[in-house]
Protein backbone atom coordinates (compact mmCIF):
# COMPACT_ATOMS: atom_id res chain seq x y z
CA UNK A 1 0.00 0.00 0.00
CA UNK A 2 2.80 2.44 0.84
CA UNK A 3 4.33 1.94 -2.61
CA UNK A 4 1.01 2.93 -4.24
CA UNK A 5 0.67 5.93 -1.90
CA UNK A 6 4.16 7.11 -2.77
CA UNK A 7 3.63 6.61 -6.52
CA UNK A 8 0.37 8.58 -6.66
CA UNK A 9 1.61 11.41 -4.43
CA UNK A 10 5.00 11.76 -6.16
CA UNK A 11 3.78 12.46 -9.70
CA UNK A 12 3.17 15.93 -11.10
CA UNK A 13 0.48 16.99 -10.67
CA UNK A 14 0.09 15.01 -7.42
CA UNK A 15 -3.09 13.02 -6.97
CA UNK A 16 -5.65 14.59 -4.59
CA UNK A 17 -5.84 12.92 -1.16
CA UNK A 18 -9.47 11.91 -1.72
CA UNK A 19 -8.56 10.28 -5.02
CA UNK A 20 -5.63 8.42 -3.44
CA UNK A 21 -7.99 7.03 -0.80
CA UNK A 22 -10.42 6.04 -3.54
CA UNK A 23 -7.69 4.24 -5.49
CA UNK A 24 -6.55 2.36 -2.37
CA UNK A 25 -10.11 1.15 -1.94
CA UNK A 26 -10.56 0.29 -5.63
CA UNK A 27 -7.26 -1.55 -6.05
CA UNK A 28 -6.62 -3.05 -2.61
CA UNK A 29 -10.13 -3.06 -1.08
CA UNK A 30 -8.77 -1.15 1.94
CA UNK A 31 -10.91 1.64 3.37
CA UNK A 32 -8.79 4.73 3.98
CA UNK A 33 -9.86 8.22 5.00
CA UNK A 34 -8.46 11.15 2.97
CA UNK A 35 -7.25 12.70 6.23
CA UNK A 36 -5.14 9.59 6.85
CA UNK A 37 -3.61 9.99 3.39
CA UNK A 38 -2.87 13.65 4.14
CA UNK A 39 -1.13 12.79 7.42
CA UNK A 40 0.93 10.08 5.68
CA UNK A 41 1.91 12.54 2.93
CA UNK A 42 3.04 15.13 5.49
CA UNK A 43 5.07 12.56 7.41
CA UNK A 44 6.87 11.49 4.21
CA UNK A 45 7.45 14.92 2.66
CA UNK A 46 4.80 14.48 -0.03
CA UNK A 47 2.16 16.93 1.20
CA UNK A 48 0.32 19.14 -1.31
CA UNK A 49 0.61 22.93 -1.23
CA UNK A 50 -2.35 24.42 0.60
CA UNK A 51 -4.95 25.28 -2.07
CA UNK A 52 -6.74 28.61 -2.22
CA UNK A 53 -10.28 28.50 -0.84
CA UNK A 54 -13.06 28.99 -3.38
CA UNK A 55 -16.25 30.78 -2.39
CA UNK A 56 -19.21 28.47 -1.87
CA UNK A 57 -22.18 28.61 -4.20
CA UNK A 58 -24.82 31.02 -3.03
CA UNK A 59 -27.60 28.45 -3.38
CA UNK A 60 -28.20 24.89 -4.44
CA UNK A 61 -29.42 24.60 -8.01
CA UNK A 62 -32.54 22.69 -9.03
CA UNK A 63 -32.40 19.02 -9.87
CA UNK A 64 -34.79 16.59 -11.51
CA UNK A 65 -36.88 14.35 -9.27
CA UNK A 66 -36.72 11.34 -11.60
CA UNK A 67 -33.73 9.30 -12.72
CA UNK A 68 -33.45 9.57 -16.48
CA UNK A 69 -35.63 12.67 -16.80
CA UNK A 70 -32.54 14.69 -17.73
CA UNK A 71 -28.92 13.80 -18.47
CA UNK A 72 -26.33 16.57 -18.65
CA UNK A 73 -23.89 16.23 -21.58
CA UNK A 74 -20.74 18.25 -22.20
CA UNK A 75 -17.17 18.02 -23.49
CA UNK A 76 -14.10 18.92 -21.44
CA UNK A 77 -10.93 19.64 -23.48
CA UNK A 78 -7.87 19.21 -21.25
CA UNK A 79 -4.20 18.20 -21.30
CA UNK A 80 -4.90 14.79 -19.78
CA UNK A 81 -1.62 13.01 -20.54
CA UNK A 82 1.84 13.60 -19.00
CA UNK A 83 4.19 15.68 -21.15
CA UNK A 84 1.55 16.14 -23.90
CA UNK A 85 0.19 19.66 -24.24
CA UNK A 86 -2.53 18.73 -26.73
CA UNK A 87 -5.99 19.03 -25.22
CA UNK A 88 -8.06 15.92 -25.88
CA UNK A 89 -11.84 16.23 -25.35
CA UNK A 90 -13.45 14.11 -22.64
CA UNK A 91 -17.16 13.56 -23.31
CA UNK A 92 -19.00 13.54 -20.00
CA UNK A 93 -22.56 12.41 -19.21
CA UNK A 94 -24.35 12.75 -15.87
CA UNK A 95 -27.83 11.89 -14.59
CA UNK A 96 -29.21 15.11 -13.08
CA UNK A 97 -31.21 13.38 -10.34
CA UNK A 98 -28.89 10.67 -8.96
CA UNK A 99 -25.51 12.08 -10.15
CA UNK A 100 -24.71 8.70 -11.71
CA UNK A 101 -21.97 9.25 -14.27
CA UNK A 102 -23.52 7.43 -17.22
CA UNK A 103 -20.56 7.94 -19.53
CA UNK A 104 -17.03 9.35 -19.65
CA UNK A 105 -14.62 8.80 -22.52
CA UNK A 106 -11.63 10.61 -24.05
CA UNK A 107 -11.56 11.05 -27.83
CA UNK A 108 -8.97 12.29 -30.29
CA UNK A 109 -11.36 15.04 -31.38
CA UNK A 110 -14.81 16.41 -30.60
CA UNK A 111 -16.71 15.53 -33.76
CA UNK A 112 -19.98 13.94 -34.80
CA UNK A 113 -18.54 10.41 -34.92
CA UNK A 114 -17.31 10.78 -31.33
CA UNK A 115 -20.84 11.56 -30.12
CA UNK A 116 -22.29 8.78 -32.32
CA UNK A 117 -19.94 6.32 -30.60
CA UNK A 118 -20.29 7.70 -27.07
CA UNK A 119 -24.04 8.14 -26.66
CA UNK A 120 -25.40 4.74 -27.81
CA UNK A 121 -22.91 2.96 -25.54
CA UNK A 122 -24.30 4.89 -22.56
CA UNK A 123 -27.88 4.18 -23.67
CA UNK A 124 -27.17 0.46 -23.93
CA UNK A 125 -25.69 0.42 -20.41
CA UNK A 126 -28.20 2.63 -18.59
CA UNK A 127 -31.28 3.11 -20.80
CA UNK A 128 -32.77 6.01 -22.73
CA UNK A 129 -33.31 9.34 -20.89
CA UNK A 130 -36.10 11.74 -21.76
CA UNK A 131 -33.84 14.77 -22.37
CA UNK A 132 -30.19 15.73 -22.75
CA UNK A 133 -29.08 19.07 -21.31
CA UNK A 134 -26.61 20.56 -23.79
CA UNK A 135 -25.13 23.88 -24.95
CA UNK A 136 -25.60 25.68 -28.26
CA UNK A 137 -22.86 23.75 -30.09
CA UNK A 138 -23.58 23.16 -33.78
CA UNK A 139 -23.83 19.40 -33.10
CA UNK A 140 -27.01 20.11 -31.11
CA UNK A 141 -28.44 23.46 -32.18
CA UNK A 142 -29.65 23.73 -35.82
CA UNK A 143 -29.31 26.85 -37.92
CA UNK A 144 -33.02 26.68 -38.74
CA UNK A 145 -35.41 26.50 -35.76
CA UNK A 146 -37.72 24.06 -37.59
CA UNK A 147 -34.89 21.61 -38.38
CA UNK A 148 -32.78 19.06 -36.49
CA UNK A 149 -29.06 18.45 -36.64
CA UNK A 150 -28.06 14.93 -37.60
CA UNK A 151 -27.29 14.14 -33.97
CA UNK A 152 -30.56 15.74 -32.88
CA UNK A 153 -32.44 13.63 -35.45
CA UNK A 154 -30.76 10.44 -34.16
CA UNK A 155 -31.86 11.29 -30.61
CA UNK A 156 -35.37 12.20 -31.78
CA UNK A 157 -35.66 8.81 -33.54
CA UNK A 158 -35.54 7.20 -30.08
CA UNK A 159 -37.68 9.77 -28.29
CA UNK A 160 -34.88 11.83 -26.67
CA UNK A 161 -35.24 15.64 -26.68
CA UNK A 162 -32.63 18.37 -26.24
CA UNK A 163 -32.78 21.12 -23.63
CA UNK A 164 -30.37 24.02 -24.09
CA UNK A 165 -28.43 25.69 -21.28
CA UNK A 166 -27.99 29.42 -21.77
CA UNK A 167 -24.73 29.67 -19.78
CA UNK A 168 -22.03 27.27 -18.49
CA UNK A 169 -23.15 28.18 -14.95
CA UNK A 170 -26.56 26.67 -15.72
CA UNK A 171 -24.81 23.30 -16.16
CA UNK A 172 -23.08 23.40 -12.79
CA UNK A 173 -23.33 19.66 -12.10
CA UNK A 174 -21.53 18.57 -15.26
CA UNK A 175 -18.99 21.41 -14.90
CA UNK A 176 -18.14 20.14 -11.40
CA UNK A 177 -17.77 16.64 -12.81
CA UNK A 178 -15.27 18.03 -15.34
CA UNK A 179 -13.26 19.43 -12.42
CA UNK A 180 -13.49 16.02 -10.71
CA UNK A 181 -11.84 14.31 -13.70
CA UNK A 182 -9.34 17.14 -14.29
CA UNK A 183 -8.17 16.90 -10.68
CA UNK A 184 -7.64 13.13 -10.81
CA UNK A 185 -6.89 11.79 -14.27
CA UNK A 186 -3.66 13.69 -15.11
CA UNK A 187 -1.91 12.46 -11.96
CA UNK A 188 -3.19 8.89 -12.43
CA UNK A 189 -2.14 8.81 -16.09
CA UNK A 190 1.29 10.14 -15.10
CA UNK A 191 1.66 7.45 -12.41
CA UNK A 192 0.59 4.71 -14.85
CA UNK A 193 2.51 6.07 -17.90
CA UNK A 194 -0.71 6.36 -19.93
CA UNK A 195 -0.44 8.66 -22.93
CA UNK A 196 -3.26 7.84 -25.40
CA UNK A 197 -7.07 7.71 -25.29
CA UNK A 198 -6.92 4.02 -26.23
CA UNK A 199 -4.89 3.28 -23.09
CA UNK A 200 -6.91 5.66 -20.91
CA UNK A 201 -10.51 4.71 -21.65
CA UNK A 202 -10.60 1.18 -20.15
CA UNK A 203 -9.20 2.58 -16.88
CA UNK A 204 -11.54 5.59 -17.05
CA UNK A 205 -14.49 3.22 -17.37
CA UNK A 206 -13.38 1.40 -14.19
CA UNK A 207 -13.02 4.72 -12.34
CA UNK A 208 -16.47 5.85 -13.47
CA UNK A 209 -18.13 2.71 -12.16
CA UNK A 210 -16.15 2.81 -8.92
CA UNK A 211 -17.23 6.43 -8.38
CA UNK A 212 -20.88 5.55 -8.94
CA UNK A 213 -20.71 2.62 -6.53
CA UNK A 214 -18.38 3.71 -3.72
CA UNK A 215 -17.92 7.49 -3.53
CA UNK A 216 -20.46 9.40 -1.44
CA UNK A 217 -21.76 12.54 -3.14
CA UNK A 218 -21.54 15.52 -0.79
CA UNK A 219 -24.92 17.03 -1.68
CA UNK A 220 -26.85 13.76 -1.76
CA UNK A 221 -25.21 12.17 1.30
CA UNK A 222 -25.02 8.80 -0.51
CA UNK A 223 -23.34 7.25 -3.50
CA UNK A 224 -24.86 7.92 -6.95
CA UNK A 225 -25.88 4.27 -7.32
CA UNK A 226 -27.57 4.38 -3.90
CA UNK A 227 -29.43 7.55 -4.93
CA UNK A 228 -30.58 5.82 -8.12
CA UNK A 229 -31.69 2.75 -6.14
CA UNK A 230 -33.70 4.98 -3.77
CA UNK A 231 -35.39 6.63 -6.75
CA UNK A 232 -36.33 3.21 -8.14
CA UNK A 233 -37.86 2.17 -4.82
CA UNK A 234 -39.90 5.38 -4.84
CA UNK A 235 -40.96 4.88 -8.49
CA UNK A 236 -39.06 8.00 -9.59
CA UNK A 237 -37.57 6.59 -12.79
CA UNK A 238 -38.09 7.93 -16.32
CA UNK A 239 -35.49 5.76 -18.05
CA UNK A 240 -36.58 3.48 -20.87
CA UNK A 241 -34.81 0.34 -21.96
CA UNK A 242 -32.70 0.73 -25.10
CA UNK A 243 -34.65 -1.02 -27.86
CA UNK A 244 -33.57 -3.97 -29.97
CA UNK A 245 -34.00 -2.08 -33.22
CA UNK A 246 -32.70 -3.02 -36.71
CA UNK A 247 -32.07 0.68 -37.38
CA UNK A 248 -29.79 1.12 -34.33
CA UNK A 249 -26.37 0.88 -36.08
CA UNK A 250 -27.54 3.13 -38.94
CA UNK A 251 -29.20 5.80 -36.80
CA UNK A 252 -25.89 6.10 -34.89
CA UNK A 253 -23.83 6.65 -38.05
CA UNK A 254 -22.81 9.73 -40.04
CA UNK A 255 -25.20 9.67 -43.00
CA UNK A 256 -24.73 11.36 -46.36
CA UNK A 257 -27.01 11.06 -49.41
CA UNK A 258 -25.18 9.94 -52.57
CA UNK A 259 -26.31 9.36 -56.13
CA UNK A 260 -25.82 6.08 -57.96
CA UNK A 261 -23.76 6.70 -61.07
CA UNK A 262 -24.69 5.65 -64.64
CA UNK A 263 -22.48 2.58 -64.11
CA UNK A 264 -24.52 1.50 -61.06
CA UNK A 265 -21.69 2.37 -58.66
CA UNK A 266 -21.29 4.72 -55.70
CA UNK A 267 -18.14 6.37 -54.32
CA UNK A 268 -16.68 4.78 -51.18
CA UNK A 269 -13.37 6.34 -50.21
CA UNK A 270 -11.10 6.18 -53.26
CA UNK A 271 -13.17 3.41 -54.87
CA UNK A 272 -16.43 3.12 -56.76
CA UNK A 273 -18.40 0.02 -55.86
CA UNK A 274 -21.51 -1.46 -57.45
CA UNK A 275 -24.84 -1.51 -55.61
CA UNK A 276 -28.21 -3.03 -56.46
CA UNK A 277 -29.98 0.28 -57.13
CA UNK A 278 -31.12 2.03 -60.33
CA UNK A 279 -28.63 4.46 -61.91
CA UNK A 280 -29.42 8.03 -60.89
CA UNK A 281 -31.29 6.99 -57.71
CA UNK A 282 -30.38 8.41 -54.29
CA UNK A 283 -29.00 6.12 -51.59
CA UNK A 284 -27.58 6.75 -48.10
CA UNK A 285 -23.87 6.48 -47.29
CA UNK A 286 -23.43 5.55 -43.57
CA UNK A 287 -20.03 6.02 -41.94
CA UNK A 288 -20.01 4.11 -38.64
CA UNK A 289 -17.87 5.18 -35.65
CA UNK A 290 -15.68 2.06 -36.06
CA UNK A 291 -14.85 3.05 -39.64
CA UNK A 292 -17.19 0.60 -41.39
CA UNK A 293 -19.30 1.93 -44.27
CA UNK A 294 -22.84 0.88 -45.16
CA UNK A 295 -25.00 1.85 -48.12
CA UNK A 296 -28.75 1.95 -47.43
CA UNK A 297 -31.60 2.24 -49.88
CA UNK A 298 -33.24 4.99 -47.80
CA UNK A 299 -33.02 7.00 -44.59
CA UNK A 300 -34.06 5.40 -41.25
CA UNK A 301 -37.83 4.98 -41.06
CA UNK A 302 -39.66 3.19 -38.25
CA UNK A 303 -42.36 2.06 -40.70
CA UNK A 304 -40.01 -0.33 -42.50
CA UNK A 305 -36.81 -2.31 -42.05
CA UNK A 306 -33.42 -1.17 -43.36
CA UNK A 307 -32.53 -2.26 -46.89
CA UNK A 308 -28.76 -2.76 -46.81
CA UNK A 309 -27.24 -2.54 -50.29
CA UNK A 310 -23.55 -2.80 -49.40
CA UNK A 311 -21.31 -3.15 -46.33
CA UNK A 312 -17.58 -2.38 -46.41
CA UNK A 313 -15.43 -3.21 -43.38
CA UNK A 314 -12.73 -0.83 -42.25
CA UNK A 315 -10.34 -3.71 -41.56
Amino acid sequence: MQELLRRLLSVRPPAPYRFVASEIQRRLDIGLDPATVRRWARAHGLAHPTPARHPSAAFRRWQCLKVGALWQLDASPHAWFPGIHRQYPLLDLLDDCSRVCTGAQIFHGENLLAYLSFLPAAFREHGLPLELYVDYHSFFFPQRPDALTQLGAALHFYGISLRYARTPQAKGKIERQHLYWQGRLPSLFAAEAISTPEQANPLLNQLRRHRNTHEVHRELGRTPNAAAALARRESRVALRKAPICPWWPYVWSQRTPVQVGPDGRVPIGTQRLRVQAPPGSRVVHCLHPDGDISILAHEPDKACKPALLLKVSAF
